[in-house]
């Protein structure tokens, strides 16, 4: 039931500058002990059109973060949250969200369940069709909704 929408770079530059950004900061280098950073990069375009990047952290413990956590965090320090597209790359190449990116992402601004994420070489989708049945468009149209009660 998803609608996989097909890119071309050449068609598509925006898509293309995304993953371009994203694998600008790719690269994984040793942090101390048996830690590591950067082997994914992420870039994420905001409503403004600037591009936001960062790179994820492999930690002990879950103590580390995603590639995207870091590069909307970074979107958000310019106080921007509205998500247009998002990519993650890896080593051997584009890399979807997890759960946790995509409800990060749903969660920082409505509009963001419209916003492009690119889930593979020539796909892309909206996040809304990566989180299906989203519980926090109910919880939003019920906070919305008249006290039927009284």
């Amino acid at each position: 039931m998803f609608q996989t929408l097909r890119y071309d770079p050449v068609m598509s530059p925006d898509i293309g500058e995304l993953i371009d950004a994203a694998r600008r900061v790719q690269g994984e280098f040793a942090l101390s002990g048996d830690f590591a950073a950067g082997s994914v990069g992420a870039a994420v375009r905001g409503a403004s059109g600037r591009i936001y990047s960062g790179i994820c952290a492999d930690l002990a413990c879950g103590l580390g973060f995603c590639a995207e956590q870091a590069a909307v965090a970074e979107m958000m320090k310019s106080r921007e949250s509205e998500v247009r597209a998002i990519v993650a790359v890896g080593r051997d190449g584009i890399l979807p969200p997890c759960g946790r990116c995509r409800e990060l992402i749903a969660q920082i601004h409505p509009a963001n369940l419209d916003g492009l994420v690119v889930v593979g070489e020539g796909r892309v989708l909206a996040l809304r069709e990566l989180l299906p049945e989203q519980w926090l468009e109910a919880v939003r149209a019920s906070r919305s909704a008249p006290n039927a009660g009284g």
